[in-house]
């Protein structure tokens, strides 16, 4: 059994220069279609062609190729960390809350591959 339950929900996240020409390439070679830009933020948000799974766009001055971040739905991401840290879990940093959008907490495997949890706080805020 897993140490904790993830929601069905991927997102991959990857750093690009201009999120709006991003999208409209992702749209116009693979048929995703924008679900949102959140401008304040630096993050769009693309639906892809596969069930719960979205690419999140974050706006960089100096994109990283292949900086790629599979972020992992979650209904408590509080719990999450808590009972990851327990095991040893390493995690880069403190929880980052977006009020009325998301929280998220970014954490290592074993080696050093960089992944995420991030719990939805949009249902919460309607």
């Amino acid at each position: 059994m897993a140490l904790i339950t993830l929601d069905q929900t991927i997102t991959i996240a990857m750093s690009v220069k201009d999120r709006h020409k991003s999208a409209d390439w992702y749209k116009e070679m693979l048929g995703f279609e924008t679900i949102f830009h959140i401008d304040d933020a630096g993050w769009s948000e693309l639906q892809t062609n596969t069930q719960n799974v979205t690419l999140g766009l974050g706006e960089h001055v100096e994109p990283v190729p292949g900086n790629c971040v599979p972020v992992f739905g979650i209904a408590d991401l509080d719990a999450a960390r808590a009972s990851m840290e327990q095991v040893g879990v390493q995690f880069d940093g403190p929880t980052v809350v977006v009020e009325g959008m998301v929280k998220t907490a970014t954490f290592y495997d074993p080696d050093g591959n960089a992944l995420m949890l991030a719990q939805n706080l949009m249902a919460a805020a309607s």
